[in-house]
């Protein structure tokens, strides 16, 4: 079984960062997503344990990186330049499938954790 945990969340000004973690293991594939109070969950960024391969979504493409760790078990979201719209939970989500088909799809993810908050004030 994954059993993802993040952590990393707080408070920040515009334009400050923040580096949440989330550590889990057996996945194949980890994503971040994100929730703002009354707001869908979306996708922010994913990556494949075996190839390192990234995606992002649009809104934070050049701000945001994601990464594996060397142990294959840690995957660290940047947040850089932030933006009081990127405020919300940010959730780690993993799959322990094979092959994925949209790697910014909720539904692609069978394990999550609790999340983490992120407020970034103006």
């Amino acid at each position: 079984q994954v059993q993802p945990r993040e952590s990393g969340g707080g408070s920040v000004q515009a334009g400050g960062s923040l580096r949440l973690s989330c550590v889990g293991s057996g996945w194949s594939y980890m994503a971040w997503f994100r929730q703002a109070p009354g707001k869908e969950r979306t996708g922010v960024a994913s990556t494949a344990r075996r190839s390192g391969e990234t995606h992002y979504a649009d809104s934070v493409k050049g701000r945001f990186t994601i990464r594996r760790d060397s142990d294959e078990n840690t995957v660290y979201l940047e947040l850089n330049s932030l933006k009081p719209e990127d405020s919300g939970m940010y959730y780690c989500a993993a799959r322990n499938k094979l092959f994925i088909g949209y790697w910014l799809s909720a539904g692609e993810y069978s394990d999550w954790g609790q999340g983490t908050q992120v407020t970034v004030s103006s």
